[in-house]
């Protein structure tokens, strides 16, 4: 299954560390952030796991709720869970689906048969309060992800959903972006009075104002 952006993630019930999940409740008015990992007791996903589990305060400032899966059962993830807190020095602190049927993986097309029939690559999908799909990125088994890349693209959604700007190339938040093109010159004085630098007409940086 080819998911795209714009399409409602697909709702699922499956076991997790934290009971069943079914998806879209589980989800509520929150964005969530779903990634899988290749199997349990691997290195690179240990890493990972450690790693989300300790931006928590960031994606509780953001509003964004993280779901991992793996195509192992609970009892797997709870042995490995003890694992990533030894060697990582962070316990996990949100759910692990525990997707040993496969169900959840190809219903989000996380099993490319081309690469390895039998396990996820690392898929990663951002979904916003709509539950629709904000952000699709697909890594391979042996890349670790950037979390703070995942991080950026999460606050540039949420700044352009608010406001009538994009945000350029290698954008930071504090950074300027530019106002959008179907934007007139008069309506963006209306929403930007503090003016803003026209590189061309559809090219017009701005500083936003706290």
């Amino acid at each position: 299954m080819s998911l795209q952006l714009g399409q409602i993630a697909p709702d699922f019930e499956q076991q997790s560390t934290q009971g069943t999940i079914r998806f879209h409740d589980w989800l509520g008015d929150s964005w969530g952030i779903f990634f899988s990992h290749p199997k349990n007791f691997t290195p690179v996903c240990t890493t990972e796991l450690a790693e989300v589990a300790r931006l928590k305060p960031e994606w509780d400032k953001r509003g964004i709720k993280p779901l991992g899966l793996s195509v192992d059962d609970v009892k797997a993830h709870n042995l490995w869970e003890k694992d990533i807190e030894e060697t990582q020095g962070h316990a996990l602190n949100f759910p692990m689906l525990a997707d040993s049927d496969k169900k959840v993986a190809n219903l989000y097309g996380m099993i490319h048969a081309a690469t390895d029939p039998n396990v996820t690559v690392r898929a990663v999908y951002v979904i916003d309060p709509t539950k629709k799909i904000r952000l699709s990125l697909t890594y391979p088994p042996s890349a670790g992800r950037n979390f703070s890349e995942i991080l950026r693209a999460i606050d540039s959604l949420q700044l352009t959903d608010n406001q009538k700007v994009s945000t350029p190339v290698n954008w930071q938040p504090g950074q300027p972006v530019i106002i959008s093109p179907s934007l007139s010159d008069e309506q963006a004085r209306g929403r930007f009075p503090q003016g803003w630098k026209e590189l061309r007409p559809y090219l017009r940086m701005v500083q936003l104002q706290d």
